[in-house]
């Protein structure tokens, strides 16, 4: 038959038991990937009241575990377009495992700081890598779809980590931290195993000009899915245009500038929500808006909001949904500060976990989109670090404008997220059905 692009090689293989089993692995370690982030605001009340620090000073966990993930998503981004994703993903797995299970026996606060800068670093290096591996097996049709299935996982991670704090607060146990930290670790050391089975990305490999290695795992994906497969005639060729490129150069810079001052507009928000939030509700709350029990059922308002990013970028494209999403939660954010009573306020912090992890999945399956092959773990680690620089902003803006009122603090937000859709609204492609490069 002669040359095949691989976009069209991807397309004949389609979709099937190949990527389910590429999903359960990744959704697995992004999961736990979640537990990690998230445990910052569950665990900061019971690790001061072990070490007897205040609040702000066990929150410096939380800070060293951005500043880890900003680093590693910077370091292992550009390593992944190098070396080669799946060294990466099992290199970063197996940190996070590590001293996310260190993490659970340190035993004093300095030793616990070193450990979350170290698993910070870890997770940092997983998510981006994630992503632009997932989205170089799947086919243009549909990528975007599995792309947000995969962020799904998020909400779930949320979930377990949530109803873990609930069930040690419940049961009294003495540092409910550690037990938090131990749910956490499990997902990644299960973790560390799988990642062996997932083989090395095909456009990776074709990229690096191992065009028979490339073949050799289409061809896998195409017998998984009882498809013919390519034949000694059938080269897959690469794209004329798969070629490295900067971030900022001509071609890419406008939408580089717009997509990561979304990642960190979102990332502030979403983590100046999510710091204060259990905090929050663990202690006063807001009337009957209380406890972690509560924050049970804030976790499972994301999963619809995954499901309906999912049908969104698919059916209507990337930055449409993107933009819905963004101004849903400038909304929710609103309503909370206009809110006259406790009922509205329930109903504002659910409406802004359901459109802030919609943000998300609409986010996470337009990035990798918009950069060729060469460059694509580079803008995704880009991303990863700008949304850590964020995380490391957040619960220091909510300190500073916090004084001036909790409501102050989700108007901010609210503002950040209509910039966020004007961003959105600004970048010069939709990838809806595209062929990645």
């Amino acid at each position: 038959m002669g040359g095949i692009s691989m976009d069209e090689a991807l397309d004949r293989a389609g979709t099937g038991a190949f990527q389910r089993r590429l999903m359960a692995i990744f959704g697995l370690v992004w999961a736990a990937d979640a537990m990690q982030v998230l445990a910052v605001g569950f665990t900061a009340a019971s690790i001061a009241a072990t070490f007897q620090l205040t609040i702000p000073q066990a929150l410096q966990t939380g800070t060293l575990f951005f500043l880890g993930m900003l680093i590693g998503a910077v370091v292992f981004g550009r390593l992944a377009d190098r070396i080669g994703r799946r060294n990466v993903l099992i290199l970063t797995v197996g940190c996070d495992a590590l001293f996310g299970t260190l993490s659970i026996f340190a035993p004093d606060f300095a030793s616990l700081l070193v450990l979350r800068f170290l698993t910070g670093v870890a997770v940092g290096g997983t998510l981006p890598v994630d992503y632009a591996m997932m989205a170089e097996f799947l086919p243009a049709k549909n990528r975007g779809r599995w792309l947000v299935a995969l962020e799904g996982f998020w909400a779930i991670g949320t979930l377990i980590v949530a109803l873990a704090a609930w069930a040690a607060t419940l049961a009294g146990v003495a540092d409910p931290w550690r037990y938090i930290f131990a749910v956490t670790a499990v997902p990644a050391i299960l973790g560390i195993g799988l990642r062996f089975f997932v083989p090395e990305s095909p456009l990776y490999l074709l990229r690096k000009g191992r065009a028979e290695e490339a073949k050799a795992i289409v061809n896998r994906m195409l017998r998984r899915h009882g498809k013919p497969e390519l034949g000694a005639a059938d080269q897959i060729v690469p794209a004329p245009h798969a070629t490295a490129e900067g971030l900022f150069t001509a071609s890419l810079r406008r939408r580089s500038l717009m997509i990561l001052a979304i990642w960190f507009l979102v990332s502030v928000s979403y983590y100046g929500v999510f710091t204060w939030m259990p905090a929050k509700l663990a202690g006063d709350g807001f009337g009957f808006v209380r406890g972690y029990g509560f924050l049970v059922f804030v976790a499972l308002a994301q999963i619809p909001g995954y499901a309906l990013a999912a049908y969104g970028v698919e059916k209507w494209g990337r930055r449409p949904t993107l933009v819905g999403f963004c101004l849903l939660s400038a909304a929710g954010c609103l309503l909370f500060v206009l809110s006259p009573d406790d009922m509205l306020i329930g109903a504002s912090l659910l409406i802004m976990s359901f459109a802030l992890l919609g943000t998300w999945g609409a986010l996470y399956a337009y990035t990798p989109e918009l950069y060729p092959t060469a460059s694509r773990a580079t803008g995704m680690g880009a991303a990863g670090a700008i949304a850590r620089l964020g995380g490391l902003i957040a619960p220091s803006l909510m300190a500073l404008v916090v004084s001036q009122g909790l409501g102050v603090a989700i108007e901010l937000f609210a503002g950040f997220l209509v910039v966020a859709a004007i961003a959105a609204l600004a970048i010069d492609a939709e990838t809806r059905q595209v062929s990645l490069a």
